[in-house]
């Protein structure tokens, strides 16, 4: 395990973190504990949570098995998505944020979190009052950095704006969707991350299991189980370029979900890459991305198996304008 330095915050991660959206639900009290103890064993020191996984159940698990490990861990939560039974238990009006945090913080028996996620921009809440009270919460002592999850490019740096102009806590990091198959990040969200120097922490890096190669063997997962993974993935294009990359992680003899994983690290605007699982066995599948270093020109000869993204405007690069001349 390598560890990198987290944005422009001085702190320093694992180049892997650890997903727990599975604890409490497909993963049982006692596999999520047994994923922990590997996780640990195996140098991550970043766990990543939210306050709306399995109705609060994943953040109770994590904070039973965290106890005197706490110091150790730098652990992330979110808030956004419905949270309890309340109408107002959702989105990101200073009520829910206040509230979804100091909720959080019980759950996980801890005092601070060290990264509060924003995970989805909120069209009907000003951004100010958000803002300002990730800002109160971070006075407390309560949250140490805030980031976001889930924005588009023109929201992130909105945010970044805002920040800065009222004195906020800045913007550390984003969290993107990022994988072989779902690469609209690489249009935008990664080049800004880049240039504002952001940490860059991608989910869904096997494409809920579909670049693992088990859909194309009649396996259950989340794209079976689940109608919003179902939609996410709906695209026949994925599929096929799922069969690609499975072929081609066999003919290397290597792992495809852990392939897959690599692939999302080698990017260079990558900090750290979130992974998840539902049992051991896919972890420690899925951990052999730790042997997979890939050179730039083997990561270039994967993403071939893949489409490109339309450019975020119709212009071509200016490198390839240079390139053919003016």
């Amino acid at each position: 395990m390598e560890y990198v330095r987290f944005g422009k915050t001085g702190v320093q991660v694992s180049e892997l973190c650890l997903g727990t959206m599975t604890f409490g639900n497909e993963a049982d009290e006692a596999t999520s504990r047994a994923i922990m103890d590997l996780a640990l064993e195996r140098g991550f020191n970043f766990f990543d949570a939210a306050h709306n996984y399995n109705k609060g159940e994943t953040e109770r698990i994590v904070g039973r098995w965290m106890g005197t490990k706490r110091r150790q861990i730098i652990l992330t939560s979110k808030v956004f998505f419905p949270g309890g039974g309340g109408m107002n238990d959702q989105g990101l009006s200073r009520r829910n944020i206040v509230f979804s945090v100091e909720e959080s913080l019980r759950r996980l028996q801890t005092d601070y979190l060290d990264i509060l996620y924003l995970h989805h921009w909120d069209e009907a809440a000003a951004l100010e009052q958000s803002l300002s009270a990730v800002d109160m919460l971070a006075r407390q002592g309560k949250i140490l950095y805030c980031a976001v999850s889930n924005f588009a490019a023109w929201q992130v740096m909105k945010t970044i704006g805002l920040a800065e102009q009222k004195d906020f806590p800045p913007i550390v990091a984003m969290q993107p969707m990022y994988s072989l198959v779902k690469r609209q990040a690489e249009v935008e969200l990664l080049p800004l991350a880049e240039h504002e120097g952001l940490a860059v922490c991608p989910y869904n890096v096997i494409g809920a299991g579909l670049l693992t190669g088990k859909y194309l063997e009649g396996k259950q997962g989340r794209l079976t189980e689940t109608e919003m993974y179902r939609q996410r993935y709906a695209n026949p294009a994925y599929n096929e370029i799922a069969e690609r990359f499975v072929h081609y992680a066999r003919e290397k003899g290597v792992s495809p979900a852990a392939l897959a994983a690599a692939w999302v690290m080698a990017h260079p605007a990558v900090t750290s890459t979130i992974l998840g699982a539902r049992n051991l066995d896919q972890f420690q599948d899925t951990l052999k991305c730790l042997d997979l270093r890939l050179n730039p020109e083997q990561r270039a000869e994967i993403t071939r198996l893949s489409i490109d993204p339309p450019l975020a405007t119709d212009r071509e690069p200016m490198a390839a304008m240079k390139t053919r001349g003016w």
